[in-house]
């Protein structure tokens, strides 16, 4: 089967990483979740005091770039593991205090530069699936699949709640909710890589889909494209 690149982007809670892991297994392929990179720089900017309620040293952050090491591993169950400096922290980037500030970090044009290059690095050699904002349109915009993952925002914020509160038992629905249309925000209007749908993207609304639906319909897009 002819190697590719897959690209998903979409607003935030609609599953991406989900799917982009399914197809990663199926397919053999690598998978790099784009913005747990940018919420394990938010997390080390929070513990370090970069970004604080009340200010955000942007220039500190950005002259400690060279001394974060972002990598990718499996666990033991074959999971994606996320290792910041050597710390596994794919649950403390998940936290709601990390969810709220990290469309400040990411739009920082100086941070995206560094992990754009980072991610381009990445699918050198193809076979690779990454999710993010800006995968099919900044990262790689030549890749042969794109996917706009899509779902309304009542939707998202639920399923977000039913993840997050496995993590903190004291999170509410309406904060939740609060952060999705906050992000929502944020993230289309921001002036570096805002979020926006391809031209050429695959449009793939799951409001009414399970896990299983959504992943055939990508499969199918997959096959159309490596000719299988």
């Amino acid at each position: 089967m002819k190697k590719i690149i897959i690209a998903i982007d979409g607003h935030s809670s609609t599953g991406k990483g989900t799917l982009a892991k399914q197809l990663a297994k199926a397919l053999n392929y690598i998978y790099v979740d784009s913005g747990a990179m940018y919420r394990a720089i938010t997390l080390y900017a929070i513990e370090n005091r970069f970004l604080t309620p009340y200010k955000f040293d942007e220039m500190a952050l950005i002259n400690s770039l060279e001394k974060l090491d972002l990598e990718f591993k499996t666990d033991a169950d074959k999971n994606p593991a996320l290792l910041l400096n050597g710390q596994l922290v794919s649950s403390k980037i998940r936290g709601l205090e990390v969810s709220n500030r990290v469309s400040l970090v990411a739009a920082v044009a100086d941070i995206r530069k560094s992990l754009v290059k980072k991610q381009r690095q990445m699918g050198r050699n193809k076979g690779i699936v990454m999710d993010g904002r800006d995968i099919g349109t900044v990262v790689f915009p030549q890749a042969e699949l794109k996917i706009f993952m899509t779902a309304s925002a009542e939707i998202r914020a639920h399923r977000r709640f039913d993840q997050m509160s496995k993590i903190d038992a004291c999170i509410d629905y309406k904060s939740v909710y609060d952060n999705i249309v906050s992000r929502d925000q944020k993230d289309s209007t921001r002036k570096d890589s805002p979020l926006k749908q391809a031209k050429d993207a695959m449009v793939l609304d799951n409001s009414k889909m399970n896990r299983d639906q959504q992943f055939q319909k990508a499969m199918a897009w997959v096959k159309s494209r490596t000719n299988e």
